[in-house]
């Protein structure tokens, strides 16, 4: 293949690598009734004026299967905290002894669980689209490569390359929702 072919599907690849990252990073969001400190990844903290994501000024930790616990590098934090917490809107309800704040993951309930199974569904088609703009971005430039003189049989190989990518990148998503609905659904 030429590398101008070969420089497109690279660009198809990475496209699909971060849609995969980006439906992973969306997924860790989604509580699964387990305490597991990725659920405040997306905690904005004001931190003297500046809002900082909470990993960065406290060590965030789980003490148990339902508790996750949050220990400030600054005392002054704990107030702070425990406003962006209860700002990020997600359900968490937490409580500090003045050293350390926890967050008690209340287990889900049947409707709350299918509601987070639909969430997950709608991330993973979001995903999907992003890999089937990746293929359809790079076929369009492939045929257009075709129009400015490449041979026939290179830019089919391509776009065979291209749909391999994407049905490769499309069974990465479905694994990761079953996972997820798994997760969520197993009590």
């Amino acid at each position: 293949m030429n590398e101008e072919v070969n420089m497109y599907i690279d660009d198809a690849k990475e496209r699909m690598e971060k849609a995969i990252e980006h439906l992973n990073n969306e997924l860790r969001v989604i509580r699964a009734g387990k305490a597991n400190p990725g659920m405040l990844s997306n905690v904005m903290v004001d931190y003297y004026g500046t809002l900082t994501p909470l990993q960065q000024v406290s060590n965030v930790g789980t003490l148990d299967a339902r508790t996750i616990s949050i220990q400030p590098w600054e005392k002054s934090m704990i107030g702070p905290i425990e406003k962006a917490i209860l700002a990020a809107n997600l359900g968490f309800n937490p409580q500090n002894n003045g050293e350390v704040i926890r967050i008690a993951v209340p287990p889900l309930t049947e409707d709350r669980r299918k509601q987070l199974v639909k969430q997950v569904k709608s991330e993973g088609e979001n995903a999907r689209v992003s890999i089937r703009n990746a293929r359809r971005d790079t076929n369009d430039e492939i045929k257009k490569l075709q129009k400015d003189g490449l041979s026939e049989d290179i830019a089919k190989d391509a776009e065979e390359e291209v749909q391999k990518l994407t049905d490769k990148y499309n069974k990465k998503v479905e694994e990761l929702l079953e996972q997820k609905e798994e997760e969520i659904l197993t009590v």
